[in-house]
């Protein structure tokens, strides 16, 4: 299906890129001595051992009710956390905005309507949703047909002052990745146009669409062009109101299709709706972009899911434009840097955590934060909703197969980068002596001499991902098995 999670599954990021920092601090908890009661076990250095990751393995297990560890490693070492991140960002925008947070689209007109006629301007206005697809557009386009206006008289404007327009998360990321979109207060199908080709007689035949599973209007403010070339796969030019690119035709095969990254994101979203429009027969002007909404009469509106729903889906997809606009939301900051160091300072207040995150989705590889201090915040967290909305992982076995109904839960957030893996949770038995853990491997001297051709699709980045997520089943069965 096409529905929000049918294009939330479809547009899944896959491996991203960090940046350049190392460790700029570390925890202020003193690292576990040799032979002292929270020292590694030999049970769980055997395994870090037999991973042969490189770089750095650092977990802490501890129990969620009295908060005593009890099996720690390099539990103090600041190492990106990647999309664990989002877990924190959640407890924070729970904090801020409410589990019943609603995100609002709104049309709205400077004018009476008389006789199908709008006696003024008509304003898209945009609160920053990062869940609105086509589809909930398509239908505003419906609510506002019901008022019966066939006809403005003045300008169709767009209002994105809902959170800061930012033109991508992090700038270390090879252009064309949908995973790495702009971020607007419209946004629109987690900012992805849909490119599809098909080889023809002369060439290929190539489209730009904003599809959903009731619509699938045609987009003009993105375009590409297959180009006779090996490499780069992509190449991308931001005009003032439009995304160009070009594409390898080497590389395009029979047909397909895949999503790119919209840039201007509130054009986007105000073409697609002014297409919809024109589909209940009103024709609307090119739209203007505004900075400060003047005063009018809200015409329609459409609302997202509550809070705590968005969240579910943001942890279980891993979508990183809605961890950014909840944080940006939450923060009213202006950029991603401030925004983070909002949130930063929010857990060191609240919570007595230490974190460096740059950002709100742990895309961006400068954020640190040590296992101790993440496992930390997840017990803080344990009387609230997240712990209800993370994803269950599972028992494994040896080999990492899960071991289907084994009766220890655990549910956890993952996070992978370039050779960075992360996971944090809670492992829950029967018994119901509950424990949280988080466990972080990175290699970064590997990570950062990726060339950006590298980054999408690194050599050996998928062994070594295999490899970090077969440790991380392997020390929580072993921590369920001996702790639990």
């Amino acid at each position: 299906m096409y529905s929000r999670r049918w294009v939330l599954a479809a547009l899944l990021a896959g491996a991203a890129v960090p940046g350049c920092a190392e460790a700029p601090s570390r925890s202020p908890r003193p690292a576990s001595r040799p032979g002292s009661g929270v020292a590694r076990s030999g049970g769980s250095e055997a395994l870090v051992s037999a991973a042969g990751l490189g770089g750095t393995v650092g977990f802490v297990v501890m129990e969620t009710a009295s908060g005593k560890v009890i099996e720690a490693m390099n539990e103090t070492a600041a190492q990106p956390p990647a999309s664990v991140a989002k877990a924190l960002t959640s407890f924070y925008a729970l904090d801020r905005l409410g589990a019943n947070y609603r995100y609002a689209t709104r049309v709205m007109g400077t004018g009476p309507v008389q006789n199908g006629r709008l006696q003024g301007d008509l304003i898209l206005v945009g609160s920053g949703d990062p869940s609105l697809d086509t589809d909930r557009l398509g239908d505003l386009a419906q609510a506002l047909a019901a008022k019966g206006i066939k006809e403005i008289t003045g300008r169709y404007l767009a209002y994105a002052g809902g959170i800061p327009h930012i033109d991508e998360i992090d700038r270390d990321q090879p252009d064309h990745v949908g995973y790495n979109p702009a971020i607007a207060g419209l946004n629109l199908n987690y900012n992805r146009v849909n490119f599809e080709w098909k080889r023809g007689g002369g060439g290929y035949n190539v489209s730009m669409d904003a599809r959903g599973k009731r619509f699938v209007p045609a987009v003009a403010m993105a375009n590409v062009s297959p180009v006779s070339r090996e490499a780069p796969l992509f190449t991308y030019k931001s005009g003032q109101d439009r995304d160009t690119w070009t594409v390898a035709q080497a590389a395009l095969g029979a047909g397909g299709s895949r999503w790119l990254p919209v840039r201007h994101p509130e054009v986007y979203t105000a073409e697609v709706f002014a297409t919809l429009m024109r589909a209940h027969g009103l024709r609307l002007p090119q739209a203007q972009m505004i900075n400060s909404l003047p005063a009018g009469a809200v015409l329609a509106e459409t609302r997202s899911e509550a809070l705590s729903e968005v969240m579910r889906d943001m942890l279980k997809y891993s979508t990183n434009i809605t961890a950014e606009a909840l944080g940006l939301t939450a923060s009213g900051a202006g950029g991603l840097r401030a925004s983070a160091g909002q949130m930063n300072a929010w857990l060191a207040a609240k919570h007595g955590v230490q974190s460096q995150l740059v950002d709100h989705s742990g895309l961006g590889g400068d954020s640190r934060i040590s296992a101790f201090d993440m496992a930390a915040a997840f017990r803080a967290a344990r009387g609230g909703l997240l712990p209800g909305l993370l994803k269950e992982q599972g028992i494994r076995d040896a080999k990492g197969k899960e071991i289907k109904g084994h009766p220890i839960r655990v549910v956890a957030k993952t996070g992978t980068l370039n050779f960075v893996t992360s996971l944090a949770g809670y492992i829950q038995p029967p018994s119901g002596k509950e424990l949280t853990f988080a466990i972080f491997s990175a290699d970064t001297r590997r990570r950062d001499s990726l060339a950006m051709s590298e980054r999408e699709q690194p050599n050996g980045g998928p062994q070594w991902t295999r490899s970090a997520r077969n440790l991380q089943g392997q020390l929580i069965s072993h921590w369920a098995a001996q702790f639990t």
